[in-house]
């Protein structure tokens, strides 16, 4: 019984993690700046396409609602407002552009590939999540708020502090969720704190200078916390990877099968001996449907 056990674990592991490496993937997760430029990537173009006349752009802010922003390479100027259309452009990979990002730009993007237009979608989404952070700032007399907050896609997933270089006692930071804000005196100078933003995940730091129109570097990134999304499957390689794991499958049920009519034989032999009427196992194979099965003793 107790082999049935790992011989049935074994098997739905093996096969979770050939399904996974055929169709699990990660969306690709993007912190900027307002105002900056960005590219988004898209890396299940199909080839050959005309201006990138196969690839569809589809935004949501929400995960309830959508929109489509390139529909086979050309802008959707009838869907979206035109200040938002002059700011989207696509590269000859078809990757998205986005100019001047703003706090309407936050949320998830999809690039989807349409063999002929009108077909049917080829393969799944590349997906890139992308998150913004703002600067706001307020002055009271001789006192200034300054806040530095991350917009995301449903939950946080940054951590976001000020850091001052100078005395610390000349500035009161209290961080939030997602956010920070410092008051200090107007007298000192600006250029002295920096909003630091991390990625949670991946370990990507941020480092933004204070006030509306900031500008950030990249820090660096914890290695061991990178979570980049592996890139496309090919087709080959999907066909290789079902076929190993319906080979793996076949040999499993055949070896199963060899094993429990020998523990028949046994048992049979055993009760002749003895005269101990007992019922001979029963092994039960019921194939779930791909990419996993079970093996059950019943």
């Amino acid at each position: 019984m107790v082999e049935f056990r790992r011989i049935n674990t074994t098997l739905v592991v093996i096969l979770l993690l050939q399904f996974t490496a055929v169709t699990g993937q990660n969306p690709l997760s993007l912190t900027v700046g307002a105002g900056h430029n960005l590219t988004l990537p898209c890396e299940r173009v199909i080839k050959p396409q005309d201006k990138c006349d196969s690839t569809t752009w589809v935004h949501s802010r929400d995960g309830r609602t959508a929109e489509e922003l390139i529909i086979h390479g050309k802008i959707n100027t009838n869907g979206i407002s035109k200040a938002k259309a002059d700011r989207l452009n696509l590269t000859e990979e078809c990757s998205l552009v986005i100019k001047n990002i703003t706090l309407e730009d936050v949320g998830l993007y999809s690039c989807r590939q349409f063999p002929k237009s009108g077909g049917k979608q080829q393969g799944a989404d590349f997906q890139v999540l992308l998150s913004v952070i703002i600067m706001a700032q307020e002055k009271h007399n001789d006192t200034i708020l300054l806040f530095c907050s991350v917009l995301t896609y449903k939950e946080c997933k940054h951590t976001v502090k000020w850091a001052y270089e100078g005395n610390q006692d000349d500035v009161e930071i209290t961080p939030a969720a997602c956010s920070s804000r410092v008051i200090f005196a107007s007298h000192l100078d600006q250029k002295l704190l920096k909003c630091n933003v991390r990625v949670i995940k991946t370990g990507e730091t941020l480092l933004c200078d204070a006030g509306p129109q900031s500008s950030c570097q990249k820090t660096g990134s914890t290695p061991a916390g990178r979570n980049d999304p592996p890139g496309p499957v090919p087709d080959w390689l999907r066909f290789i990877i079902v076929s190993v794991g319906l080979a793996s499958l076949i040999i499993i049920v055949v070896t199963v099968t060899i094993w429990t009519r020998a523990k028949g034989n046994r048992a049979q032999t055993d009760d002749n001996a003895v005269h101990n009427d007992e019922d001979e196992g029963v092994v039960t194979y019921e194939n779930v449907g791909e990419p996993s099965a079970s093996i059950r003793l019943h």
